[in-house]
């Protein structure tokens, strides 16, 4: 590190504005951008504030508390990211201060699009196909961590699911050609899930649904909400689907979106629980305040539950079409074993992507952590209580809501101060 360099200091991150954002002071991105004492930031009660952005993606970069962007003035200080960062990831412009991650705040008031985020290579395509829409060329895999009750749509659900669904509404069954449906019916009962022919007759029947006529599926749809409001006709078995489907609809009336309920598993998630969303799997997020890691991209896919440009072509092509339970997308947390042997109170997600991994910190009060030092760039934000951080040779207060940088290489202790509790979440990438 240059004498001159602290290890360790303060970033602004920037808000974004989305109408599924929760409204005004509700909203946790609100609150930290409040509370964090943003330069220019005032909360408007009527504005839904969807998301907090942390790193260096130039759609909305983060800056240091002297105006000068995150990216700059890591390009001039390189050993901030360290040579094995700087030697892995070229490709991602890590040589001009860009960081292979982009860590967020999501606030979720209403659904997310159903989308999906392309491979690299796919990405490559669209970028240079159609780069207003698909603005750079990098994959976008991700991890969503709960904050709060956390609800989402993640990855197609198991066959014999979706088969049942087929058997158990009409109104689902009628957007899809006989031929389709008893094809996918068949093999719905296969030995195994992920063989040719059934991700090619999951994809037939995706795309069916998807492309489905308008009037058709408006009827269908209407049909399946006069039925789900009704006192009859619901089996007690597709209760849950009753809610989330009336929920949905409701948010987005005659959207074909709506039926992706019944193709892709729904999931409910506690605080502290975390998925994995790998390129091309079918998503969107439902309610809930979630910690959102991501490879630093900004490319999605979109194909329902949205007023902005659908490209259902490109999401139909872009799956992997692997159908699987839940559990498959849930990240195990792990103990990090880069802390002391005095105080364990961390808790690491480690999704299956060099770009980035995830440390959960949570001290009660006056209790202490130590991370041992890791071998690349890390950004940090407190979303609870506050406490200090300290190296050698330097120490910072932080407090909820505010967001700090840590340089490659920099041992780091943190310690709650306010007598309560202190908690955060440190994105990292650390290249073995």
């Amino acid at each position: 590190m240059e004498p001159s360099t602290p290890p360790i200091f303060k970033i602004i991150p920037t808000t974004q504005t989305y109408d599924w954002g929760k409204i005004g002071s509700s909203s946790k991105v609100a609150q930290f951008a409040s509370k964090s004492k943003m330069p220019g930031f005032k909360v408007d009660e009527a504005t839904p504030y969807a998301e907090l952005w942390m790193g260096t993606h130039p759609t909305a970069p983060s800056r240091l508390w002297t105006g000068e962007s995150l990216a700059s003035y890591l390009q001039k200080h390189k050993t901030l990211l360290g040579s094995r960062v700087l030697e892995r990831f070229t490709s991602a412009g890590a040589a001009s201060g860009n960081l292979p991650f982009l860590l967020k705040v999501l606030a979720i008031a209403k659904a997310l699009s159903i989308q999906t985020h392309p491979d690299k290579q796919m990405a490559e395509r669209l970028n240079q196909a159609q780069p207003d829409i698909y603005r750079d060329a990098n994959h976008k895999p991700e991890m969503a961590l709960a904050l709060t009750d956390f609800e989402a749509l993640c990855g197609f659900r198991p066959l014999p699911e979706i088969a049942a669904h087929l058997g158990s509404t009409p109104e689902f069954a009628a957007l899809i050609p006989d031929t389709i449906a008893e094809e996918f019916k068949r093999l719905a009962s296969s030995a195994t899930s992920d063989g040719p022919e059934e991700k090619a007759a999951l994809k037939n029947l995706f795309a069916a649904v998807m492309t489905a006529d308008k009037a058709v599926f408006a009827a269908q749809l209407e049909t399946l909400i006069q039925r789900y409001e009704g006192k009859d006709g619901v089996d007690p078995s597709e209760t849950a689907i009753q809610k989330l489907v009336l929920r949905i609809n409701s948010q987005f009336p005659v959207d074909i979106g709506t039926f992706c309920a019944f193709m892709l598993n729904y999931v409910q998630m506690v605080p502290g629980e975390a998925i994995f969303l790998a390129a091309g799997e079918p998503h969107a997020y439902i309610s809930g305040d979630i910690i959102e890691c991501m490879a630093t991209s900004d490319n999605v896919i979109r194909a329902g539950l949205t007023p902005k440009l659908r490209d259902v072509p490109n999401l139909v092509a872009g799956l992997t079409y692997v159908a699987s339970d839940h559990k498959k997308h849930l990240v195990k947390p792990e103990p990090f074993s880069a802390v002391s042997a005095v105080s364990r109170h961390t808790t690491l997600y480690d999704p299956p992507i060099p770009e980035f991994a995830v440390l959960r910190v949570v001290l009660a009060a006056r209790e202490t952590e130590e991370h041992a030092a890791i071998d690349g760039p890390s950004i940090v934000i407190v979303t609870e209580g506050s406490g200090d951080v300290k190296w050698e040779g330097g120490s910072l207060e932080v407090s909820e809501g505010e967001v700090f940088f840590v340089g490659a290489n920099t041992p780091v202790r943190f310690e709650e101060k306010g007598g309560e509790s202190f908690t955060v979440f440190r994105a990292f990438v650390d290249v073995k």
